[in-house]
């Protein structure tokens, strides 16, 4: 099975406003296609690790390779670059323009990209929208539908570009246990029926039971898996 994630030996301090280690000789594998929920009390490294997964953070020690590609030391437009096509990434709030239409909202990051004209953007955008049954809402400001279904169109703009790899920091904090399972199932759908590889921080236990695997942490370690 093909490795989509490898972490080796990661550490991370944080210097301000004393000298801390925050990630301890963090290493693990994810295959692609797989589920993956990290788990742990507030302040144990869950999204201080995520981040540096996701290449937003780069001050740390160890290597990360995603897609066979080794990140680490890489320039921050590459980074970029990278992140736009290869990584979809849900916050736990959706960070919507509230006066774009939510059709505009998931075209951003296509046509930043730039590989499809926009008709075929649009189109795209419309069919992801859809995908998450939010398509009636299509024209609406992102502002004016209700917060399940701004976390929805926030995951259909995740995954406009088609990225293998989908992170998540708490997708579903602030839905209701209604939208919450939505979630999870377009999750679950995603990562088995379009062989996307999830992986998301969770305080919620029951999400992350249901997943493939859980990655637990305490105090910057792995301490199960």
């Amino acid at each position: 099975m093909a490795i989509a994630l490898e972490a080796n030996n990661i550490n991370k301090y944080f210097m301000t406003p004393e000298k801390f280690h925050a990630l301890k000789g963090i290493s693990f594998k994810i295959n692609q296609g797989e589920f993956v929920s990290i788990t742990g009390k507030s302040g144990c490294g869950k999204s201080t690790m995520l981040y540096i997964l996701s290449t937003m953070d780069t001050d740390y020690e160890g290597s990360l390779q995603l897609n066979n590609q080794t990140i680490t030391g890489q320039k921050q437009n590459h980074l970029a670059a990278f992140r736009n096509e290869h990584i979809g990434f849900i916050f736990q709030f959706h960070y919507l323009l509230p006066d774009f239409s939510c059709l505009k909202n998931v075209m951003i990051p296509a046509l930043r990209l730039g590989r499809l004209s926009r008709e075929e953007i649009e189109h795209n955008a419309y069919e992801k929208l859809k995908l998450l049954d939010v398509g009636g809402q299509a024209l609406k400001a992102a502002s004016r539908i209700s917060g399940g279904q701004q976390q929805r169109v926030a995951i259909a703009r995740a995954l406009i570009n088609e990225p293998s790899i989908i992170m998540g920091d708490e997708p579903t904090g602030n839905l209701d246990s209604r939208n919450t399972a939505v979630v999870f199932d377009m999750f679950r759908k995603l990562a088995s029926g379009y062989n996307k590889t999830i992986i998301a921080v969770t305080h919620d236990n029951d999400f992350a039971h249901k997943s493939d695997r859980i990655i637990e942490m305490m105090d910057g370690k792995i301490i199960a898996q």
